[in-house]
């Protein structure tokens, strides 16, 4: 159940980038939706992580987009969506996400400054730091 629910997540994730690179906007109901599929599919069971877990990660998710978005200028939009997988990896899966978006976004970053770019679209780093846990957990785990 675990790669079916990585899938769809992996596609909400993809539809919000397309819809951050086009308009810098990343509709609410993406990351209501993740959250949602993390609650059902804890109390269902195919999570792996019980509910308590789910919400400590969608706690530390919650300070963590809190920073980014007071310190590092991370767009509401993107904290939100931080928070939602945060809910659905708890609070330690959400480390090996930031450690894949963090990589993943300095890289973006670069690119933009070659560019000429002051900002950037920031859901591909995201997205690419869930693909990244997904990874782990599932084929190195």
């Amino acid at each position: 159940m675990f790669i079916a629910i990585a899938m769809t997540v992996i596609l909400l994730l993809l539809l919000a980038a397309v819809r951050d690179l086009r308009t810098r906007e990343i509709p609410d109901w993406i990351s209501v939706l993740i959250g949602v599929v993390a609650v059902v599919s804890s109390l269902l069971g195919w999570l792996g992580l019980s509910i308590v877990w789910v919400l400590a990660g969608g706690v530390v998710g919650l300070a963590i987009a809190s920073a980014l978005f007071r310190f590092a200028k991370l767009g509401g939009g993107d904290g939100k969506l931080i928070i939602a997988l945060a809910m659905l990896v708890g609070p330690v899966g959400i480390l090996i996400v930031l450690f894949g978006m963090a990589i993943t976004g300095g890289v973006l970053s670069l690119i933009a400054m070659l560019r000429g770019q002051r900002d950037y679209a920031y859901v591909p780093a995201i997205a690419a730091g869930f693909v990244g846990y997904v990874g782990f957990v599932h084929f190195l785990v």
